[in-house]
């Protein structure tokens, strides 16, 4: 995550938040558009995304997303 305003995400915060509302259809589409869409490695984009998960700014801007995937994160650590 970049430094913004304190309280605001930042622009690829957003950005990322926005790609994980979307389905994708078919391996390797997510990382494809990951690529694409936001120039950085599958691997980076994973580590914004599980910071992202556990800002309370992240949360409040779109809950239904951060909780879907809090629900999925939690349950693959319980797995292990």
């Amino acid at each position: 995550m970049s430094e913004e305003q304190p309280g605001e995400l930042s622009e690829l915060d957003l950005a990322v938040l926005s790609l994980e509302r979307r389905a994708f259809s078919g391996p390797g589409a997510k990382e494809r558009a990951v690529r694409e869409r936001l120039g950085m490695t599958p691997t980076r984009y994973y580590q914004l995304l599980n910071a992202l998960l556990d800002d309370p700014r992240a949360l409040a801007h779109d809950p239904v997303t951060v909780n879907r995937l809090r629900r999925i994160r939690d349950a693959r650590r319980e797995r292990r």
